[in-house]
């Protein structure tokens, strides 16, 4: 079983994504801010993968982005961007950040796995 992490500080979104994760056979843990997520990395536990939201109160996905970018220990770690912004410069800014998928809010079910098998194969993890 694959472990997702998602970081959103919507609870309810958070929760939203957590029972389709489990739907589709992935053990899901949120965190409600980067910080916590990047505690919890730096603790060494890791993810298979890993959901942000762009838009977070003191620290961004985008600035968790890449932060997980910048150790070479994450260097394989796909993320997935989410967010209600559609605006080029934002989906441009966290491709160029690292990002191996960006999916827009509200997300489907469907939305949601398509990005999260292209992530893993962009990452050589293998599909779901």
């Amino acid at each position: 079983m694959r472990k997702i992490w998602i970081v959103d500080d919507d609870e309810e979104m958070t929760r939203a994504i957590q029972l389709m994760l489990k739907l589709i056979e992935c053990e899901a843990t949120g965190y409600l801010n980067a910080r916590s997520a990047a505690r919890a990395l730096l603790a060494g536990s890791q993810p298979d993968l890993m959901i942000l939201d762009i838009n977070m109160p003191e620290v961004s996905g985008l600035d968790l982005l890449e932060f997980i970018r910048r150790r070479t220990e994450w260097k394989d770690l796909p993320v997935i961007m989410l967010s209600t912004e559609a605006a080029d410069v934002t989906v441009d800014r966290a491709m160029q950040l690292g990002a191996d998928g960006y999916v827009m809010k509200p997300v489907t079910i469907e939305e949601l796995e398509k990005a999260m098998q292209s992530a893993f194969k962009g990452r050589k993890k293998g599909l779901l």
